[in-house]
């Protein structure tokens, strides 16, 4: 009995002195891991990555007009898409590139045909260009297990998530997060705007957006925000948060991480900067630290077996990377890419701007849409109505009523 005694006494001091370490170390791995996550919402004072604006050594390909950048409207499109390229091409040359004559290039994973390019030719004001999507960017790199692959798709195909079965789809997102700006023929390209077939653009752009972001040193541009679909890119958050942890010095100081997430970095809000309408610096996919985060993305084989989309991927890239002050909203433009339309509520705006679209399908400002968050979270007045562009935004008010 006095043998059992005695153990049972050695086992409570210890559990004692367990349980008093663990009160001990349970705050200091919470303030450890709090700590690491104000790092990414706030950036290091020492982060010494380079995202500067950059332009190329190469031939300027506006040589009538130096007061242009290498500056390009950038398209992936297929030859069965020509009915609505070709929509689209209308639409955006009434309402921009009329006005600026940007050269419009074209991307395809397969050869255009000729139909397709003297078609097209006929449409566009600045000019085109047809490129061939090499082979080895629309594939599967070598570490990725492809009869994993497959059976993720058939899992996603059962869930009747929207191109959860397409393995072209994939092949798409990945090109479009890491190796579009790889292609050699936009080496000397300095920022593209996306423009993808069936969209419209139904208010008048009233000035050069290309211009308007070299001048302000925007490096990222966006015109619809909403939340992606978690069941897409279940672990593409905590990819990411790896990631940042390993190379706090890409992360930008007064960044705009508080736009995608709600808890200090704990979760992902699922906001996200819709891709199909993008204006960036090349500048910034080039640099060291997006190359690094796609490389460390690649080898996490999401964007197979999960379905990781470039917008998401590009939106978290460059809130943790580029200050918010570099991040651009493109307001007004009308932009409509199914189901989602970008219509000004206020009806000054619509006027001036000569708008073909009802606010009342307006999803831009909409209590779903994430667009409101940036704004606010940022602190930036926003450009709903003609006073507050006046306001704050005093070039693109005065190109409106100029």
């Amino acid at each position: 009995m006095k043998l059992l005694a005695n153990i049972r006494r050695l086992l409570h001091r210890r559990y004692i002195r367990a349980t008093v370490g663990l009160l001990i170390v349970t705050p200091i791995v919470l303030l450890c891991i709090h700590g690491s996550n104000k790092i990414l919402l706030n950036g290091p004072d020492t982060a010494q990555h380079d995202l500067q604006i950059i332009t190329t050594d190469g031939p300027r390909i506006y040589a009538d007009d130096h007061s242009k950048g290498n500056d390009i409207l950038l398209t992936l499109v297929r030859n069965s898409e020509l009915t609505d390229m070709i929509d689209t091409i209308e639409r955006f040359e009434k309402s921009f590139n009329s006005k600026y004559h940007y050269q419009w290039w074209f991307m395809n994973d397969e050869e255009f045909t000729d139909e397709f390019k003297e078609a097209v030719e006929l449409k566009v004001s600045g000019g085109a260009r047809f490129i061939r999507v090499p082979t080895e960017m629309w594939s599967y790199p070598p570490n990725i297990d492809q009869k994993k692959a497959a059976a993720s798709r058939e899992n996603y195909k059962k869930q009747k998530i929207n191109y959860g079965s397409s393995e072209s789809y994939r092949f798409m997102c990945r090109f479009n997060s890491g190796l579009f700006y790889k292609l050699p023929e936009l080496v000397d390209i300095e920022y593209y705007w996306r423009i993808e077939p069936s969209v419209h653009f139904d208010c008048e752009i009233t000035y050069d957006v290309f211009k308007y972001m070299r001048a302000n040193k925007k490096l990222y541009a966006f015109n619809m925000a909403l939340q992606e679909d978690i069941r897409t890119i279940p672990s593409l958050w905590n990819a990411t948060m790896n990631f940042f942890r390993q190379n706090s010095q890409y992360v930008a100081s007064k960044n705009n991480a508080k736009f995608i997430t709600d808890d200090d970095g704990s979760t992902y809000n699922l906001c996200h900067f819709w891709s199909n309408f993008e204006i960036a610096s090349l500048g910034f996919y080039r640099s060291q630290a997006y190359e690094d985060f796609f490389k460390f993305l690649d080898s996490e084989g999401g964007f197979f077996y999960e379905r990781w989309g470039d917008a998401p991927v590009h939106t978290l890239a460059a809130s943790y990377m580029i200050p918010a002050e570099s991040l651009h909203f493109v307001a007004n433009t009308g932009y409509m890419h199914s189901p989602n339309q970008d219509c000004p509520p206020d009806a000054e705006i619509r006027d001036v701007l000569h708008c073909e679209c009802s606010p009342k399908r307006d999803f831009t400002w909409h209590e779903w849409s994430c667009v409101n968050k940036f704004f606010e979270v940022n602190g930036y007045v926003k450009p709903n109505t003609m006073a507050n562009l006046k306001k704050a935004y005093p070039y693109i008010f005065n190109s409106m009523v100029a």
